[in-house]
Parts: C-alpha cells; structure tokens; sequence
C-alpha cells in the first residue's frame, strides 16, 4: 500500500519558507504574468499564480492582452517588462496565439527575468549543472521525491515523455543526484518492461491511465505529471492510479500531487531572481 505524497502540503512548506525569508529580508519583489487571448486553462493557471504570489508577500502584475495581438506588441512589452527595476521575473503564459512565435518570445526575455527556466541560455545551465532556475515542473517533482526520503543516487529512473518543459530536464535533474536515467517516449521498444527496471518512475506523457500496474516495479516511488481528462469528463493524471497505488512505494495523486509544486517552484524562481538581481 503506497504512501501518499501531499502535493498540497509540500507546497505550502516551501511558500511559508519563501514568504519568510521575504518577511525577513525586508524584499520587494515583482512577477510580471502576461496571457494573450482567452485559452481558459491558461486563465485558471495565471489565477492560481496570482493567488500563490499574495500568499508568499510577492507583487504580481498581470499583463492580459487580447487575442489579435501582433507578435511584434508582445516583443515590445517583453522588452519594456525587461528593463522595469520593479519587474523581478517574467512569465509568458504558453500556449501563445498561432501569429505569435513562443520561442522568439521566450528568447527575448532577459535569462536573468526567466522564471520558468525556458530560455536557451538557462536551459544549457541545466545540462551542465550549473543553474540558478530551474523549469518549475521537474523542479516541484524533485522536492516531491526528496519529502519522501527517499535517496536518488544510484537507483534506476525512468522519466515517460521527452518535452523540454518537463522531460528532458526532469531527466537531467535526476542524473545530477547519481541516478540511472532512461527516458522513454512513443518510438520506445518494449515500454512496460523498461518501466519496470525504475525504482522511480515520473510519467509526464498526457495520457489519462498510460501507466497500468503491469508496468510498475513493487516498491517503486511513482511521480504522475499528468494532467488530463477521463472520459467521463474527471481530472485524472497518467497513472492507473487504483491499480498503481498498491504496488508503488509512494505515490503522487491528481491533483493534489505535482500541480501545486510547480507555483511553488515558480515563487522561488522569482525569489531567486530577486537575489541575483540584487
């Protein structure tokens, strides 16, 4: 029977710790959050990242712009949120609309502002291990896995899905503690029996019930990025969960698992820019 890792309470340990060294410190720090059009789930995200903003003693500013907005009016407020003193952090809410080309967006904000980790430049300080942000998602399911005690180094990882927000350097992150890491994806051979070799398995792949119970090793710590939509219409993650739970060690629910880690990650990207910006 798998213990149930509180996404819920691990977040708001890491938002009390964050508002009190900004209690402490005396700082004022501001995150710009900018959403263009009307996408509703983006709509949901950018209000919970306000209301995580309040509860650390963080300033937000939202930028809501409509949906004919020109790719050219999004690089000109980038630029100007660029250069605000009172700006800290910028977030641009993905996706973006179709005129508009996210990564020519994403690599105008200033690396130093990029709190969600998805500039170039950030991203190859994650290769390297040398980083001051890291992408919020994979991040939140590092501080999951550690409030289980469990110790990475040296066992098997296998991460399901290789995008460049969670993925790839969910991957990197869990070989910077001394794991084995396989990363798997669509053109993988034989899936379920490289999922049973993990003594970790993190699965951000986007399929509500992917991760059936034959393919998880007794024991193993499961992590469910998933977020999606079962066909009676319930929020479910990528796991099987009623089948998973009693062969996993520890088990993240959703929601309730990695969804309020990555607002969390996302305050302390900003409090860190904050300190970087001096």
């Amino acid at each position: 029977m798998a213990k149930i890792i509180d996404g819920k309470a691990v977040s708001q340990q890491v938002k009390d710790e964050i508002r009190a060294e900004i209690e402490r410190d005396g700082l004022s720090i501001g995150l710009a959050v900018v959403i263009v059009g009307n996408n509703q789930a983006s709509r949901v995200y950018v209000n919970n990242k306000k209301k995580a903003c309040e509860v650390c003693g963080i300033k937000s500013y939202e930028y809501a712009l409509p949906e004919e907005t020109t790719e050219e009016q999004l690089l000109e407020l980038v630029d100007t949120l660029n250069e605000d003193k009172n700006i800290n952090g910028i977030l641009v809410q993905l996706p973006l609309p179709k005129q508009i080309n996210e990564e020519k967006i994403i690599e105008r904000i200033s690396p130093e502002k990029d709190v969600d980790a998805f500039h170039a430049t950030n991203v190859g300080k994650i290769m390297i291990g040398n980083y001051a942000f890291l992408p919020c998602t994979p991040a939140g399911v590092m501080e999951l896995i550690h409030s289980t005690g469990t110790e990475i180094s040296g066992k098997e990882c296998v991460v399901i899905g290789r995008s460049n927000i969670v993925g790839k350097p969910m991957a990197m992150l869990l070989l910077h503690e001394n794991a084995t890491v396989t990363i798997c994806h669509s053109r993988t051979k034989d899936l379920a029996e490289v999922c049973r070799r993990a003594d970790i398995l993190v699965s951000a792949v986007g399929k509500a019930d992917f991760v059936t119970a034959d393919m998880v090793k007794d024991g193993a710590v499961v992590i469910d990025v998933g977020m999606n939509r079962n066909a009676e219409g319930k929020l479910c993650g990528d796991v099987k969960y009623d089948e998973v739970e009693p062969k996993a060690s520890y088990i993240t629910p959703v929601p309730g698992g990695v969804g309020p880690m990555t607002i969390a990650m996302l305050m302390k990207n900003t409090l860190m820019a904050k300190k970087l910006q001096g």
